[in-house]
């Protein structure tokens, strides 16, 4: 991976950080919801998950996260959903404090 992309990923990590779960008050990178980040075919694909699966806000988590990123990004953003489980073990040291 080139430095470009190293320090574009970077910022879109940072970007995440402004992007809450609304019914925890942790943002989605500290919750450990953020599972990568990639640049494919000149596209930036993120893969997220959820606490919940079927979380009825999961589209408006999502949407804001393509959002907060492409407004970093060079290039377009793409964020998929997978639906490997959640567990408290992913959240970061502080926010698991």
């Amino acid at each position: 991976m080139s430095e470009k992309s190293e320090s574009q990923i970077q910022r879109i990590m940072e970007a995440l950080r402004e992007v809450y779960d609304p019914e925890i008050p942790i943002n989605v990178v500290d919750l450990g919801l953020v599972r990568k980040i990639e640049e494919v075919d000149g596209e930036i694909n993120i893969t997220m998950i959820l606490t919940v699966p079927s979380c009825p806000l999961a589209g408006m988590i999502l949407e804001q996260a393509r959002a907060a990123a492409q407004a970093v990004s060079e290039q377009p953003v793409r964020v998929t959903q997978s639906f490997e489980p959640w567990n408290p073990s992913m959240m970061s040291q502080g926010a698991a404090l």
